[in-house]
């Protein structure tokens, strides 16, 4: 895999710098990615523009976005600009979205692609932009963010880190592991994902319950429909421990399974 972008390329588009990255970025992934979900060598591009989605895999029939910008520190850690909020939110609830490569770059070079699989997208990740003024050309349209941050790290598998690509076989395990917590019904997704991410936020492998029910008020927010707080976190650690991301040690402590 040649990180490395075709700058011939950039000829013509003068100093369009949002164009230039967008024929760069898509024209690396067409001719160095693989597919993430079977292994496939080859990704194809869909025709420009496409509403929904900027790349497909020809054997598993798998949709991917792209999503590029200049390297920064913690971008990972944060958010990302998107397009359409109530695009994005329907797509998300029909469960129609495609999964998503969040590429950064400097020196004409891939230095991160890091991959999400669709099933870690819930509504609350999606942050809505201040619609655009009167004044503008699309008034009252509005945009959203991808918060980047609030995404489990089991759902942030990253096929190339500082430069360093990782191996097929292993990206394709890692999201064979995470499909296991795929989930049609979004509310239960929800529960699912906010649980796991109160897993991982643990400094230590080894928890027990009260661990997890020190977040009850926040899980409580963000799930004000359910009375049944801590009924419900024992069932998704349940779920987690079924799934192999948590161990049962004894009665009301577990282990995180890395």
């Amino acid at each position: 895999m040649d990180l490395n972008f075709n700058i011939d390329l950039a000829a013509g588009y003068g100093n369009s710098l949002s164009q230039i990255s967008r024929v760069l970025t898509e024209d690396w992934m067409e001719h160095n990615m693989f597919c993430p979900i079977c292994g496939t060598p080859v990704l194809n591009h869909y025709e420009a523009n496409r509403p929904v989605a900027d790349f497909f895999c020809d054997k598993c029939k798998s949709d991917f976005e792209l999503k590029s910008k200049m390297s920064k520190p913690g971008v990972f850690k944060r958010k990302i600009v998107n397009g359409s909020y109530d695009t994005m939110i329907e797509r998300i609830t029909s469960l129609q979205n495609p999964h998503l490569f969040v590429m950064t770059y400097s020196n004409m070079a891939v230095d991160n692609l890091l991959f999400i699989p669709k099933y870690f997208f819930v509504p609350d990740i999606i942050e809505k932009r201040k619609p655009l003024p009167p004044t503008a050309k699309k008034a009252g349209w509005t945009g959203s963010y991808i918060k980047i941050g609030d995404v489990p790290e089991s759902g942030k598998i990253f096929i190339i880190k500082n430069s360093q690509q990782e191996d097929l076989s292993w990206v394709v395990d890692q999201n064979q592991r995470a499909l296991s917590l795929q989930t049609t019904n979004i509310n239960s997704r929800g529960w699912l994902l906010d649980v796991l991410k109160c897993v991982e936020s643990l400094p230590q492998d080894d928890f027990c319950l009260d661990d997890i029910y020190f977040f009850a008020d926040e899980l409580q927010r963000k799930h004000p429909e359910n009375r049944y707080v801590h009924d419900k976190i024992r069932q998704q650690l349940q779920f987690l421990r079924d799934k192999g991301f948590i161990k049962f040690v004894s009665r009301g402590n577990y282990r995180r399974i890395r």
